[in-house]
């Protein structure tokens, strides 16, 4: 498979590495300083494009990718506000762009107990419920991409949660607290409190190599289907 990399971070060298490794091509990678190259023919030979940006970028990079008639595989976040309609419209009328807020297996997994776990916990409104995401001092969006799509989770079967929010004291929100400390790959905890115990899960990763893994499972998944895609239509939990 002919891969573009758009963004050379050190994500985007990561998944250089493990693309190489499975026998897939990088044809064109993408920087701050070359944006030109969107117009190559280089680029426009890619399958699949893979984008880890930043929030402000990410929406741009996916109509360059998609004006060259290439499928994208973005991990980006904080775009979804202010452009998720136009994405689903766009993905309707024929662009492909899988999104995660987290390419890892084992967050994919974890996702699953999470959602599996409000589900069970509806029925005991003595447990409140709080979150807690840990990342690297790089890391400037907050909370994270991962605990918004896990905070959604439990919103959406917790009937005694209208929705989460940061730094809050309303029991009808649940609160995710966010910890920028050193060069922490990411940390999710997600607690139940009652007076008589707690119940919790965490997902903590050892390094980013999980997720660059997961983004280019997903650009070979994504070469062979199209429309919006998610975790949920590559891993069936």
């Amino acid at each position: 498979m002919k891969i573009a990399l758009i963004g050379y971070g050190k994500m985007g060298k990561m998944i250089e590495e493990i693309a190489i490794s499975r026998g897939h091509e990088i044809v064109s990678i993408i920087d701050v300083d070359n944006q030109q190259d969107f117009d190559s023919e280089a680029f426009a030979s890619a399958d699949v494009a893979i984008e880890f940006t930043n929030p402000m970028a990410a929406y741009g990079n996916y109509l360059k990718a998609w004006a060259k008639g290439v499928k994208v595989v973005s991990g980006s976040t904080g775009w979804m506000k202010e452009h998720g309609d136009d994405v689903k419209q766009a993905c309707e009328k024929g662009k492909t762009l899988f999104w995660a807020s987290n390419f890892s297996i084992g967050v994919a997994i974890f996702s699953a107990v999470n959602r599996y776990l409000a589900k069970i916990m509806n029925q005991f409104p003595q447990y409140d419920v709080e979150m807690e995401e840990t990342h690297h001092v790089h890391k400037l969006d907050h909370p994270s991409g991962t605990a918004i799509t896990l905070a959604e989770e439990i919103v959406e079967r917790l009937d005694r949660k209208e929705d989460w929010a940061e730094d809050t004291t309303d029991p009808k929100l649940l609160r995710v607290d966010h910890i920028r400390r050193g060069e922490v790959p990411g940390i999710h905890t997600i607690r139940y409190d009652s007076d008589a115990d707690i119940i919790s899960i965490t997902h903590d990763a050892h390094s980013r190599r999980g997720f660059a893994l997961g983004a280019v499972l997903a650009a070979e998944y994504t070469k062979e289907h199209q429309g919006l895609l998610t975790i949920s239509d590559m891993f069936k939990f």
